[in-house]
C-alpha cells in the first residue's frame, strides 16, 4: 500500500476528536506547559498558508513536552470583534454576527485538516456573550480604579470610515488598511490611564525571555526621559509655557520656544499680526499623524507666533514659534529649542536664520553653525554652570530652577493614555450609564453582559455619532434599581479589548462564577511560551501586559507578567505581479513571454512581497492538504529555513518533503502494508546505526528546544536515507526515529506506530533518551586562527583535550605554512572549539 494522506490524516483527525486526546486538565503531579498562539481574527478570505508556520512551530513543540511527560495547555480560540468584520459585513450586505459566525466555522475546519493538538473543549470567540461578560467585568474593575475616564482629546478621524482609528492603523496621514485620508479632530473619548504603569511596563521586560529587539521596542513605545520640567513666562502676558527637556544643563543655549500645533496655549498668545498664519499652519498640520512628523528625516517647517518667551535665568525674550515636529503627546507638546546641541533644532535654525549658541565644549573647536554636538564636554558662555561637566550642569541647573520656582525635575513617557473609544457597531459595549446630573455610573456585575443591540443599519455616522445611538429604545434605560432617567454608552471598545486577556479565559473558558479560579490560574500561568507574529511586538503586547498588571493589582492573577517567552515567525512571502500603475493581477491572468511577464498586453512587474488576498498571492492551505496532505506542510514551512525569518513561498518544495514522507512509510512497510521485513527485532544493533540513533535524538532535542525546526528535520531526512539502505532496520532505531517525526509530521508518525504493532496513539510515548557518549559526532570541525582572526578549519576527531587539539591543528598542511618562518608566543586551545596561535613576526 503506497503512503496516503487522504486516508490517514482524516483517520487519526477523528481519532484525537473522538478520544480528547489533548485535553488538558490540572493535574499538580505533572509540570505544566502551557503554549499560546496569538489567535486569529476569522476573515472572510479564510487562512493562507502564512498563518499555520507559527501555529505548527507550537504544535511541535505541544506534541514533544507531552511525550517528555508534561502536561500541556494548547488552545485556540477567535479575535472576532473589530473593524474589519463591519466593513465586510457593510461590502456583502450581511450582517456582521452571521459573517462572523461563518469565517469561524471556515477557520476551524482549515485549522482541523491541519492536525493540530488543541484543546478545543476550550475554544471560544471574543463575541461569545460569556466572554463579552467578563471584558466588561475588565472595564467595570478599570472604571473603580480610576484607570478609565472620558477626555476631550486629539484623535485619528478616517472620515471615510466615519471612526476613530488607533495611531498603528495610521501611516503617512491615511488609513493602513483602506489607504483613506486621516485627519486629527477632538473628541470626547473614553482613556485608559495605561501611563500609570509606565515604569513597571519598562522595568519588568528585564525578567522576559523575549526577543532583545522586541524589548527595545516595547522600551521605546513608553520612552521614559528623565529631565527637568521649566516655566517660562509669556512677555506681556499671565500666560507662561512649560517645557520638558533631557538637558536642562544646555538652558544657557536656548534661542528659541517651538509648541505643538495642538498646543492649548496657541489661542492666548498668538498676535493678531500672526493669527492668519499661524491658524493655516495649523490646520495642515492636522492632515499629519505622529510618524511622519516625527521623522527626523522630514524637511522643518514652522511659522512665528509673534509672541515672546522670557529666559527664566537671562531674562533675554525668546520668540514662540509653533512647528509641526513638536508633538503633543510627548512631554508637554513645547519645547526650548537649543540649536547648537540638538539635531533637530539645529535644523530648524538654519532653515529659518534663528541664533545657534554653544554652550558645551567639545574640545575641538567644531563648527557648530554646520552640524550640532551632542556629547559631553564641559560648559561654557552658561554663566554659573562654565567649568562644569554636563551631568554636573544638569544637577546644578534643576537646583537652581527648584530654588527659584521656575521648574523642577520631572519624569516622563512617550507613552500616551490608551484611546479606548470607538465609534462603531462592532463591538463591546461598554458598560455605563450617563445620568442626567453629567454623572456616569457603572452598570452592576449582574447586569453583564451588556450585548449590542441588533441593527438594520449599522454604519458610522459622519458627523462621528456612533451606529448604536440609532438604537433609541436601548440607548434610554434607567439607573440600576431606580427609576432616574439615564443613557447608555453609545462608543464600543476597540478590537484590542477581547486581545488582551484571551490567554486567561482559556485556563477556565467555562466558569460562569468568577473571572478565573485561582487553581486554575496559578497552575497555568504564566504562557510558557507565546508565538506569532512581528506585526503584534508592540501594542497588542503593551495592552496586554498593562491589563494583566491591573488584575495582579486587584488579586485575580498571581503574577506580574503573562508571557514567559515570545517568540515572533517570519513573514510568508510570494510571488506577485502589478503594472506600472501599482494594481495587482492574480497569477492565473498572467502570462510569461521571453522572460517577462503579461496580463494581455499590458506589461507587468513580478516581485516576492508579503502574502496577501489585496496582492492575489495567498496559497489557501485546503488546496495543499489536498494535493500533498497536511504533515507535508506542516513539514515544508518547518523546512523552508529558520523559523524566525521571511521566507518566499516555493512549491516545489513541497515535493522533496512528500518523497520524504514516502520513503518513511516505505522504510517500516512493505508493500503488503505488513512491518517490512528488514524491520528486525534483537539485542544487537550495528555500531554505525546506534550511535546513529543516539546523535538524532540529541540533535533533534537540542533543536526543538531552540526552535531550529529546520535542522531538526534535515537530521530526520539523514537518518531516514541511512536506514532505507540498511541490510537490517534494528526496531529500536526505526521505533526511534518514528517518536521523533511525530512531533512534525504526526498523522503519518500514529499510523506507522500503529504498523509496529502498538495500539492507540502515539502522542504520549515517553520521548527517545540518548548516551551522550555514544550521541558525541566521531569527528567535528574545529576553527584555527591566526592573532585572533580565522584562518583555517579543519575536521578532527571529537573530545580532543587542548594539547592534542594544538597538536592536530599544527598538523594540518595549511596551518603549517601560515605558522611557517614565524614565532609562536601562545597557544590558545579551547576544547570542542578552536585553536588561537599568537605568533610575532
Amino acid at each position: 500500500m503506497a503512503y496516503d494522506p487522504k486516508a490517514i490524516e482524516p483517520k487519526w483527525q477523528a481519532y484525537w476528536d473522538e478520544h480528547s486526546t489533548f485535553r488538558a486538565q490540572i493535574d499538580p503531579t505533572k509540570p505544566k506547559f502551557y503554549a499560546l498562539d496569538m489567535f486569529p481574527y476569522p476573515s472572510g478570505a479564510g487562512l493562507h498558508v502564512g498563518h499555520p508556520m507559527g501555529y505548527t512551530a507550537t504544535d511541535i513543540l505541544c506534541r514533544y513536552k507531552r511525550m517528555l511527560g508534561f502536561n500541556v495547555l494548547h488552545p485556540m480560540g477567535w479575535d472576532s470583534y473589530g473593524l474589519p468584520a463591519e466593513r465586510y459585513a457593510m461590502r456583502t450586505g450581511v450582517h456582521p454576527a452571521i459573517t462572523t459566525k461563518r469565517n469561524i466555522e471556515t477557520f476551524r475546519g482549515q485549522v482541523k485538516r491541519l492536525g493540530f493538538s488543541y484543546d478545543w473543549s476550550r475554544e471560544f470567540a471574543t463575541t461569545d456573550p460569556a466572554y463579552v461578560r467578563w471584558t466588561q467585568w475588565i472595564f467595570l474593575k478599570l472604571f473603580e480604579r480610576g484607570l478609565a475616564y472620558q477626555a476631550e482629546v486629539a484623535v485619528n478621524w478616517c472620515p471615510a470610515q466615519n471612526t476613530v482609528l488607533a495611531n498603528e492603523e495610521v501611516k503617512d496621514g491615511k488609513y493602513v488598511e483602506t489607504g483613506d485620508p486621516v485627519v486629527r479632530r477632538l473628541m470626547r473619548q473614553w482613556m485608559l490611564r495605561i501611563t500609570h504603569y509606565a515604569d513597571r511596563l519598562v522595568d519588568d521586560l528585564d525578567e522576559l525571555d523575549w526577543p532583545e529587539n522586541v524589548k527595545t521596542m516595547q522600551r521605546n513605545w513608553v520612552g521614559r526621559s528623565e529631565g527637568a520640567e521649566i516655566h517660562l513666562p509669556i512677555a506681556g502676558s499671565r500666560h507662561s509655557v512649560t517645557v520638558f527637556t533631557t538637558r536642562a544643563d544646555t538652558l544657557f543655549g536656548v534661542t528659541c520656544c517651538i509648541l505643538a500645533p495642538e498646543h492649548a496655549l496657541l489661542a492666548s498668545i498668538v498676535t493678531p499680526e500672526a493669527r492668519a498664519t499661524v491658524d493655516t499652519y495649523i490646520e495642515r498640520a492636522k492632515t499629519l499623524d505622529d510618524t511622519v512628523r516625527g521623522d527626523a528625516g522630514r524637511k522643518k517647517s514652522g511659522v512665528f507666533t509673534g509672541a515672546y518667551a522670557i529666559h527664566p535665568v537671562s531674562g533675554e525674550r525668546l520668540p514662540v514659534w509653533v512647528a509641526d515636529y513638536v508633538l503633543a503627546g510627548y512631554g508637554s507638546g513645547a519645547v526650548m529649542a537649543v540649536p547648537a546641541h540638538d539635531g533637530r533644532d539645529h535644523e530648524f535654525a538654519r532653515h529659518f536664520g534663528l541664533p545657534i549658541v554653544r554652550v558645551v565644549d567639545d574640545g575641538l573647536n567644531g563648527d557648530i553653525t554646520q552640524a550640532a554636538y551632542e556629547g559631553d564636554g564641559l560648559m561654557v558662555n552658561s554663566g554659573f554652570l562654565n567649568g562644569l561637566t554636563v551631568t554636573q550642569a544638569k544637577q546644578a541647573m534643576v537646583t537652581w530652577l527648584e530654588q527659584h520656582g521656575a521648574g523642577r525635575a520631572k519624569v516622563t513617557y512617550r507613552l500616551r493614555d490608551w484611546l479606548f473609544s470607538r465609534q462603531r457597531y462592532w463591538g463591546e459595549p461598554i458598560p455605563v450609564l450617563h445620568l442626567t446630573d453629567g454623572s456616569i455610573v457603572p452598570l452592576p456585575e449582574d447586569a453583564l453582559p451588556l450585548l449590542p443591540p441588533e441593527l438594520d443599519d449599522y454604519k458610522p455616522a459622519p458627523g462621528g455619532e456612533p451606529p448604536l445611538a440609532r438604537a433609541e429604545d436601548w440607548v434610554r434605560t434607567t439607573a440600576p434599581g431606580t427609576d432616574i432617567p439615564a443613557m447608555r454608552e453609545t462608543n464600543t471598545m476597540p478590537q484590542w479589548a477581547g486581545s488582551s486577556w484571551y490567554f486567561l479565559r482559556f485556563l477556565d473558558p467555562h466558569n460562569d462564577r468568577e473571572f478565573v479560579s485561582k487553581e486554575a490560574e496559578k497552575y497555568w500561568m504564566p504562557v510558557d511560551v507565546y508565538v506569532g507574529g512581528p506585526e503584534h511586538t508592540v501594542l497588542h503586547l503593551l495592552y496586554a501586559r498593562f491589563w494583566h498588571k491591573v488584575l495582579y493589582d486587584i488579586g485575580v492573577v498571581s503574577t506580574k507578567e503573562p508571557f514567559r517567552k515570545l517568540f515572533n515567525q517570519g513573514m510568508m512571502l510570494a510571488f506577485s505581479y502589478k503594472d506600472e500603475a501599482g494594481r495587482y493581477y492574480e497569477s492565473d491572468q498572467v502570462v510569461e513571454r521571453d522572460g517577462k511577464h503579461f496580463s494581455g498586453t499590458v506589461e507587468l512587474s513580478r516581485q516576492v512581497e508579503k502574502m496577501s488576498k489585496s496582492r492575489f498571492n495567498v496559497v489557501n492551505p485546503d488546496d495543499v492538504v489536498q494535493e500533498y496532505g497536511a504533515d507535508a506542510l506542516r513539514l515544508y514551512e518547518m523546512f523552508m529555513g529558520p523559523l524566525e525569518v521571511a521566507k518566499p513561498w516555493q512549491p516545489s518544495g513541497l515535493t522533496g518533503v512528500r518523497r520524504f514522507l514516502e520513503r518513511a512509510w516505505r522504510m517500516v512497510c512493505d508493500d503488503n502494508d505488513m512491518p517490512h521485513p528488514l524491520v528486525q527485532d534483537g539485542p544487537d544493533v550495528p555500531e554505525v546505526l546506534l550511535r546513529l540513533r543516539h546523535k538524532t535524538v540529541r540533535t533533534v532535542t537540542e533543536d526543538i528546544e531552540g526552535l531550529r525546526f529546520n535542522t531538526a528535520i534535515a537530521r530526520l531526512m539523514e537518518m531516514a536515507n541511512v536506514l532505507t539502505h540498511a541490510s537490517i532496520r534494528p526496531r529500536e532505531v526505526v521505533e526511534t526515529f518514528v517518536k521523533l517525526l511525530a512531533p512534525f509530521a504526526p498523522h503519518v508518525a500514529e499510523e506507522l506506530w500503529g504498523k509496529l504493532g502498538y495500539d492507540g496513539t502515539l502522542a504520549y510515548a515517553p520521548w527517545p533518551n540518548f548516551d551522550p557518549e555514544l550521541a558525541l559526532d566521531e569527528r567535528q570541525e574545529y576553527v584555527v586562527q591566526v592573532n585572533g582572526k580565522v584562518r583555517h578549519r579543519f575536521h578532527g576527531e571529537t573530545g580532543l583535550d587542548a594539547k592534542a587539539l594544538a597538536a592536530a591543528a599544527k598538523a594540518e598542511p595549511q596551518v603549517r605554512a601560515l605558522l611557517e618562518g614565524r614565532k609562536v608566543m601562545k597557544e590558545i586551545a579551547i576544547p570542542g572549539r578552536l585553536v588561537n596561535f599568537v605568533v610575532g613576526e
